[in-house]
């Protein structure tokens, strides 16, 4: 079977022709309110103390101290998050997508760790940074949890192993979140998270080679 033909191609080609998701502005039920408050509380939530992360960092030159290290680190704790949000909000939450999930908050919190025991050698970390980090760190189990509250069917799927084809396929959701949900989260992310970190790696990667030059 070709790739243009599979199961999971088709379902991706048709991903924007089901009804989007309707969230109520007032509170429906349980499931409307956790719904909500994970679109529109905890998701937002990540662009503040990323924000203040950078700025943090900013202040106390890591281009100058840990450099491309740590801010590759950073790149990659993005990355661990970033996967199973993107997954999260495009794909239908099965055993496949809470597997990816729970390993990505354990990757994360790992390499949080490694990153901080890299910072306090190199540079200062102040406490008001520290609290920072302890934000960052709980927001991607924060949004499992609500996401698996949303999902306890799949949960428990996944906890028998998943005995279903698709259970570990990485489909469309059945009813897609409003584009324009979609887009200025997409934004915020963008201008909160993408690119703040890009210009720090630019800085690291432009002080590191001034260095090698002298």
């Amino acid at each position: 079977m070709t790739l243009s033909r599979s199961p999971v191609t088709r379902a991706w080609r048709r991903w924007r022709r089901p009804r989007d998701l309707e969230v109520p502005r007032d509170a429906v039920d349980v499931e409307d309110a956790n719904r909500r408050f994970l679109m529109y509380g905890v998701m937002p939530l990540w662009f503040v103390p990323a924000v203040a992360d950078w700025l943090m960092h900013r202040r106390t030159r890591i281009e100058e101290t840990s450099g491309t290290k740590e801010s590759a680190i950073h790149a990659l704790m993005m990355t661990e998050a970033g996967v199973p949000v993107a997954m999260g909000l495009l794909a239908r939450v099965n055993p496949l997508v809470l597997s990816v999930m729970g390993g990505a908050a354990v990757a994360h919190g790992a390499t949080a760790l490694w990153d901080v025991s890299l910072a306090t050698g190199e540079r200062e970390v102040r406490p008001v940074e520290q609290h920072i980090h302890s934000f960052l760190e709980v927001l991607p189990l924060s949004a499992m949890a609500f996401t698996c509250c949303l999902h306890w069917d799949q949960v428990r799927a996944a906890l028998r192993g998943g005995d279903r084809p698709e259970d570990w396929k990485l489909l469309p959701k059945d009813n897609p979140l409003p584009v324009r949900y979609l887009a200025a989260l997409g934004l915020g992310i963008g201008a909160c998270v993408v690119l703040p970190y890009a210009e720090e790696m630019r800085r690291c990667l432009r002080a590191a080679k001034a260095r090698k030059a002298v």
